[in-house]
This record gives C-alpha cells, sequence and structure tokens, in this order.
C-alpha cells in the first residue's frame, strides 16, 4: 500500500540558484504543479530575454512529435537583440518519440548563446529507463515541479487571500486543500470565489464549505467519515451527488472508495498497535498530517472486521465492474450500502 514519497521541490531555492548561476544550455520541466512551473520558466525567459515574449531569439515548438532537423535550426539561429536565444518546447512526448537518437546528437551539441527548455505537462513522466530520458538528465537540469509542502502553501494562500482583502484561519486553509486539492492553479479560483463570498475579515471554515469545488476524491472521503458517524442517511446522499455528476464515472469512483477503505484499515491497525500519526502518513502516502489526523479520527467509527469486509467489497465491485455488464452506479450504490450496513470478514472475527 505504501507509495514512494516524492522529494518536495524546494522552489525558493530552484529560482534563486537560477538567478545567481544564470540559464543553462538545457532543462526538462515537469512535474504536477504547473503554476510553479510556469512561474520559473517565466523567470528563465526574462534572464534570456529582456524584450520577452516578443523577442526575435524566442523560437517555439509544439509536439507530440519533434522534428530533428527543425530542432537544430532552431538551436543554431544566432541571438537578434539579446545575448541569448530560447528554445521553448511543449508537448514533446519525450517517452515515445521518434528519431531519439539523432535528437539526443543535436541537444548534445547546444551553444553557449542558446537555452533550450522542455516543458512537459502536469501529467507527463519521464521514463527514466530510456536512453533520451537518461541523455536530458546528464545532459541538462532537471526539476520536477512537486506538490507544495503544508506550511508552504498555507503561506501561499494566505498572501492570495490578503491580496483580496481577507485573513484566512488556519482551519480554513487545510479545509480548502482538503476538499479541493492541493495544486495551485486549482486553488486559484476557489480562494477567489470564497473570498468573494466571506462576510467577515477572516475566512473560515464554513465559507469553504459554502462555495469550494469539492473534488470526486475528497467527497469520497467525507461519505466514509459520515458512515463512520452512523450519519447513514447522509451518507447516502453524498454519494447520490457524486452520481448526479455525469463525469463521475462508476470505476474511478469505486477505484477511489477502495483507496480510501485501505487507508482506513490501515489507520485502523496503527490505531490498535499505537504506532501513530507518522506511520499512517508514511503508509497511506498522506501529504499533509491533517490528512492522517482525519483518517485516523474516521477509523474509529469502524471495526477491523468492518474494514477488511469493506476492502473486499471493492475489489470484489472493481472486478463485477470489469467483467460483467452490469449498471455500474448501482453496483457502487450496493457496495456503500453493505459498508454502511456494517458487514464483517468472516475469517477474522
Amino acid at each position: 500500500m505504501a507509495k514512494k514519497t516524492e522529494d518536495k521541490l524546494n522552489y525558493k531555492q530552484a529560482v534563486r540558484s537560477l538567478k545567481e548561476q544564470g540559464p543553462g544550455r538545457l532543462y526538462l520541466l515537469w512535474g504536477p504543479e504547473d503554476y510553479l512551473r510556469e512561474y520559473y520558466v517565466g523567470e528563465l525567459k526574462k534572464l534570456c530575454l529582456p524584450d520577452g515574449e516578443e523577442s526575435f531569439s524566442l523560437k517555439r515548438m509544439n509536439g507530440p512529435e519533434l522534428d530533428p532537423q527543425e530542432l537544430q535550426q532552431a538551436i543554431d539561429a544566432v541571438p537578434f537583440l539579446s545575448e541569448r536565444s530560447f528554445v521553448e518546447l511543449r508537448g514533446i512526448d519525450l517517452n515515445h518519440i521518434k528519431d531519439a537518437d539523432k535528437i539526443q546528437a543535436v541537444l548534445s551539441d547546444i551553444p553557449d548563446y542558446c537555452t533550450v527548455a522542455f516543458i512537459q505537462s502536469a501529467d507527463f513522466e519521464p521514463d527514466g529507463r530510456l536512453k533520451l530520458i537518461k541523455g536530458l538528465r546528464n545532459l541538462g537540469q532537471e526539476i520536477q515541479f512537486t506538490r507544495q509542502n503544508q506550511g508552504d502553501l498555507i503561506n501561499w494562500l494566505a498572501k492570495r487571500f490578503a491580496a483580496l482583502g481577507k485573513g484566512l484561519e488556519i482551519e480554513a486553509a487545510q479545509r480548502l486543500i482538503f476538499v479541493s486539492g492541493d495544486l495551485m492553479n486549482r486553488l486559484i479560483p476557489e480562494v477567489e470565489k470564497v473570498a468573494a463570498f466571506a462576510k467577515g475579515d477572516k475566512v473560515t471554515v464554513s465559507d469553504v464549505d459554502a462555495v469550494a469545488n469539492h473534488i470526486p476524491e475528497a467527497v469520497i472521503f467525507e461519505m466514509t467519515e459520515q458512515i463512520s458517524q452512523k450519519k447513514f442517511n447522509l451518507a447516502l446522499s453524498t454519494l447520490a451527488e457524486l452520481m448526479a455528476d455525469k463525469n463521475n464515472e462508476p470505476i474511478p469512483m469505486l477505484a477511489m472508495l477502495g483507496t480510501q477503505m485501505r487507508r482506513l484499515y490501515a489507520s485502523k491497525l496503527a490505531q490498535e498497535r499505537q504506532l501513530g500519526t507518522k506511520y499512517v502518513m508514511e503508509t497511506c502516502a498522506c501529504k499533509y498530517d491533517f490528512q492522517a489526523t482525519k483518517l485516523l479520527q474516521a477509523a474509529r467509527g469502524y471495526t477491523l472486521s468492518q474494514l477488511i469486509r469493506a476492502v473486499e467489497l471493492c475489489s470484489e465491485g472493481d472486478y463485477r465492474l470489469k467483467s460483467s455488464g452490469e449498471d455500474g452506479r448501482e453496483v457502487l450504490k450496493e457496495i456503500v450500502v453493505r459498508i454502511a450496513a456494517g458487514e464483517s470478514n468472516a475469517k477474522s472475527q
């Protein structure tokens, strides 16, 4: 169950190093935190292109394919009215690209005056087994723009709300991250909505709950909390709201529910063995300590046997959805009802 914890990017240090050392020749920029990635690209461009986006020394190429000859021509182009040129490459599918050897050969001989940046989409992850990826890492700088840690993200939220004339309670910040996710570009419109709605000087948890968009993972988490608190009608109402959104397909929702029940099972084990919050964070891949705390609180409302059975039900349901013609929404509803009814694993009793 445990996932490898990604190393958090020290973004301030990355920008500071860029400004102190100046731009390099080759960059591979990727990771889910696209807000920070684009900000970094902006800082990189400022150093390379004093005239900004209108500079004749800016060359753009979009994927998914990349022609080695076109890349060579862009790299060889002498800067015009600037000391450096900047080659911006977006959407290149580096994991499945043609002519990888030719492209690597071109990248191995970038002139001193040129900066080449592969700027990848938020869902891209380089395949480190590939020769081209290994070559990029050896020839240039790779920066993975990870989700930010709890303190940095809350500080950033506080600054965004302050710019809109609002203070921010710590609990409200945690709640916003929990219900709307922890990616900055996703949070920006939520900050604006919540700040416009809040009547007081400080944003509260109730303000967040009133207008912030709730991602499906957060709604499923809340549904399992409601079941643990014996609020069964409310849990079924929450499920009905989830299923009313046609964008929420049964198989992904069931996968999220299965993940949540496994996390609750791990949290219950942690409680019984007195392993603490740190164990839950590591085992359940929690990014923030308040998430682990919520898991431990919710786990108290279940027995270990019930959680074992809940994990089994989700696994069985996944098989049913993928191997039969059953109505996926009805299967999902059935599983939630059986979890709420407190079905137990006979072997563990």
